[in-house]
């Protein structure tokens, strides 16, 4: 699973300052014309201790500060979502900007607020160009692994302590500088899952939030590392764009699909109807997608009004019924087709094959979002299932996690379910072939019913 506004789920593909040119003179003027510039929210005239300052921070500006990020990555690339990785306990834990905190802190007048943008995005770019400069310095070759070493150790040395004195080694930092150490290893063509297995078990968990490590230990780390690196008899140039054949990660789903434990998973706290005195779908959309674009946001709202009602009168969930809802969201003349040809998702990392029956095959897998007393499922697994469906078929050129959102809305809708909020269900993406995900996902939509549920019960005892 990847929480997409997060940084410490980008590789150094993602960061790398030579794969993403950055003007910074004109950096300014182009985030005063993203559609969040002109929406900046209102902080509350509290005490920065008032429980509506904290409701405030996490709910309407942590979701303005979602939305900044959003346009920042459709504007510049997805590196820029470490914008917001302050030092200690900000948006993010332990990262390496100081220029921005929180929304409650970070977010006053609009003018002050945008320049915060703007100086938080330039330092986290320049943070990742000075990185750029120290692996550069250590150009190591994976087929002379034994006699580099001393070199490969050295650089893990340097970086551990550029990191440290970076953030400051306040909470979480020790998580920003596995990173470090995986982008360089990656940088040097080791696979990133190697990288990251190397990396974890080098530092054994023994960096600590608000500790800045003895010596003796970072020299340990550094060694280990040196030492775990194979030596590898195979060049291996780095040519992004000449990978072999891709794989079809929509046969890997349905693949996967067929051997996740569904029945395994929880029923939210049980079957009975759920209407909650606070709308979270029209809540996060307001504020989400209303701070990118109004527009946007009324488009998605029309469709969750045609959602509900096809909801209520118990519709089947078919590619037509999405291609309804999807004319909304994309604001089209007529309803989207079904993609005609291959479609490459998460930054051409997942490649969705396109055959004659594809279409067939999703209608079928759409179909079994609905309750069968034969075969019996938890409404939440139903729901998850379907909404990878989506993802994974990508039915649309465009707007294939909003239409999945509204998938998954409607099925829990078609049973009377609805939640007070889905803060984990958006701006999250999954893997095709992860046989986790589909269980994470599915524990998400639980932990938000059973929330929803605790907080109408609380509502009908204070009655």
């Amino acid at each position: 699973m990847i929480v997409d506004l997060a940084p410490r789920f980008l590789s150094w593909d993602e960061v790398d300052p030579s794969r993403h040119p950055f003007d910074r003179s004109s950096v300014a003027q182009a985030v005063d014309a993203l559609g969040p510039a002109r929406r900046v929210p209102r902080r509350p005239e509290v005490p920065f201790a008032d429980p509506a300052m904290s409701a405030w921070n996490h709910g309407e500006g942590k979701l303005w500060a979602d939305a900044m990020s959003h346009a920042l990555a459709e504007r510049f690339g997805r590196w820029t979502v470490g914008w917001r990785w302050a030092h200690d306990e900000g948006d993010f834990d332990g990262g390496p900007v100081g220029s921005w905190c929180c929304p409650q802190h970070s977010i006053t007048t609009p003018e002050e607020t945008l320049a915060r943008v703007v100086a938080a995005l330039c330092e986290w770019r320049a943070w990742l160009e000075s990185l750029a400069g120290w692996f550069e310095a250590y150009p190591l070759e994976s087929t002379a692994v034994a006699d580099q070493r001393i070199l490969w150790e050295q650089a893990a040395r340097n970086l551990i302590w550029q990191v440290v004195d970076r953030t400051g080694h306040g909470s979480g930092w020790h998580g920003h500088c596995g990173q470090v150490l995986t982008w360089f290893l990656q940088r040097w063509h080791v696979a990133a899952d190697v990288a990251q297995a190397l990396v974890a078990e080098a530092i054994g968990g023994r960096f600590h939030s608000w500790t800045s490590p003895e010596t003796v230990l970072v020299d340990d780390v550094a060694e280990r590392l040196a030492l775990s690196l194979p030596p590898d008899d195979t060049p291996h140039p780095f040519e992004p764009d000449s990978c072999g054949p891709a794989s079809d990660h929509l046969e890997r789903w349905l693949a996967a699909r067929d051997s996740v434990p569904w029945r395994d998973a929880s029923d939210g706290g049980g079957d009975d109807p759920v209407t909650p005195s606070r709308d979270g779908a029209v809540e996060d959309i307001r504020a989400f997608d209303g701070a990118i674009d109004p527009a946007r946001a009324e488009g998605l709202l029309a469709a969750l009004e045609l959602v509900r009602t096809d909801a209520t009168r118990g519709a089947s969930l078919t590619f037509e019924r999405l291609q309804g809802w999807q004319q909304h969201v994309l604001s089209t003349p007529q309803p989207p087709p079904f993609r005609s040809s291959p479609a490459l998702a998460k930054g051409g990392r997942e490649h969705y094959g396109i055959g004659s029956d594809t279409r067939t095959r999703l209608d079928a897998c759409l179909a079994e979002s609905a309750h069968d007393s034969e075969r019996p499922l938890s409404l939440t697994a139903r729901a998850a299932r379907a909404y990878l469906d989506i993802c994974f078929f990508h039915p649309f050129d465009d707007g294939n996690a909003r239409a999945a959102f509204l998938a998954l809305i409607f099925i829990l809708a078609r049973e009377g379910v609805a939640l007070d909020d889905v803060s984990l269900l958006r701006r999250v993406s999954f893997h095709a072939d992860d046989p986790q995900d589909p269980l994470i996902l599915t524990r998400y939509i639980n932990t938000h019913l059973s929330q929803t549920r605790r907080t109408l019960s609380s509502q009908g005892w204070r009655k």
